[in-house]
């Protein structure tokens, strides 16, 4: 079935149904990797986009029951030269197609992905919207309320409190493990990853809605506090800037993607958009503490702006060597520091899995 692709710039694509039916509206960005489509359709960073996948063959693996990050798929809609319809994997359960119908994900295959691509990299992203009838899909997107102007966070936040433990997530009156350093996380969009990742390093992971208040978040007597990535401005979450000013200085922070831009915003700093993002799992970051170039997983729409963290306390110590845009904060004398990038790379490279360890080991000295 012919389905179209309508641009906030009036470009109109042509291509067939993907997905469930009806139509959908985002923002429309690229993601560069070539695997990992599963996480990133699960991925509440993505929550109020739509994803386009550069790579021109996307789900000849399939679809499993391990690799969701999760509950539910995060994008409005997804954008793919071309959908496998056999794929072929051992762990396979279903085709992505069969997913996206099952979950009521409106997507759209067939089309010129590179050329949308080179289109979003010289004008910046754009709206987009996906739809069987043309002249419906072009008033839908006409009447379409600016991603900037969406609170995304409060979307895809837990709604209530829990832990994470051996088996997964489990709710508070399940038995905690009490020897293991207790680590708070303020959720505004958490992969299940970060959690994994987390618990394996040997910390008690807690989560709490992203509205929650800096007493609430010390009621629980943490050794460690983590800022968890998510979707949208962070200008716009305002209370949660107040948490985490609260929180400064109090206990170990570990800010993650939107908690680095959190951390930078609560010591009086600012962010600004950027162009088209950074979303793939190939961006080279330079410490420049330490002088090391580490190969990361990113997926962010904003950046600190160095010049605003004059004064507040807060140094830069990584820059992305591709456009020397901030990728870590360290606050002074607070035991606060934040990344830009994603190290639980759900998809991506492992080369900054350690500082989960590193993390943990300040948390254990906290406790101890």
């Amino acid at each position: 079935m012919k389905r179209y692709l309508i641009l906030g710039d009036g470009t109109v694509f042509t291509g067939k149904a993907l997905g469930a039916d009806g139509h959908t509206l985002g923002e429309v960005v690229f993601n560069t990797g070539m695997t990992g489509y599963q996480e990133i359709l699960t991925d509440p960073s993505y929550s109020g986009q739509i994803v386009l996948f550069t790579y021109p063959l996307i789900g000849n693996y399939g679809i499993n029951d391990d690799d969701f990050e999760s509950d539910r798929i995060q994008p409005t809609g997804l954008i793919v030269r071309e959908a496998c319809d056999v794929p072929s994997n051992w762990r396979a359960t279903k085709s992505l197609d069969q997913l996206l119908k099952e979950r009521g994900t409106v997507g759209i295959q067939g089309l010129d992905t590179r050329l949308i691509t080179k289109r979003i990299r010289t004008g910046g992203v754009t709206t987009g919207c996906i739809a069987d009838d043309l002249e419906a899909g072009k008033a839908w997107l006409a009447n379409m309320k600016p991603y900037d102007e969406s609170d995304f966070v409060m979307d895809v936040t837990t709604k209530k409190a829990y832990v994470w433990g051996r088996e997964g997530k489990q709710s508070l009156g399940e038995p905690m493990d009490t020897s293991r350093p207790k680590l708070v996380v303020l959720d505004c969009g958490l992969k299940y990853n970060i959690l994994r990742r987390f618990w394996r390093a040997g910390c008690q992971p807690i989560v709490l809605p992203a509205t929650s208040t800096a007493d609430e978040v010390m009621s629980w007597k943490p050794d460690g506090i983590l800022l968890s990535p998510g979707p949208g401005d962070p200008q716009r979450l305002g209370g949660v800037i107040e948490t985490v000013k609260g929180l400064i200085g109090q206990r170990p922070i570990f800010g993650i993607c939107l908690g680095n831009q959190l951390l930078c915003h609560a010591v009086g700093g600012h962010t600004y958009k950027l162009k088209f993002g950074h979303r793939g799992s190939n961006h080279p970051v330079k410490d420049l503490v330490t002088g090391k170039v580490t190969i990361t997983s990113q997926n962010h729409g904003y950046a600190v702006d160095p010049a605003s963290l004059d004064g507040t306390g807060a140094e830069v110590t990584q820059l992305n060597l591709n456009d020397e845009t901030v990728e870590g904060i360290r606050i002074r004398g607070a035991d606060a520091s934040s990344i830009q990038y994603h190290p639980e790379a759900a998809p991506g490279p492992w080369d900054s899995r350690p500082y989960f360890f590193d993390f943990v080991e300040k948390m254990t000295a906290k406790k101890a």
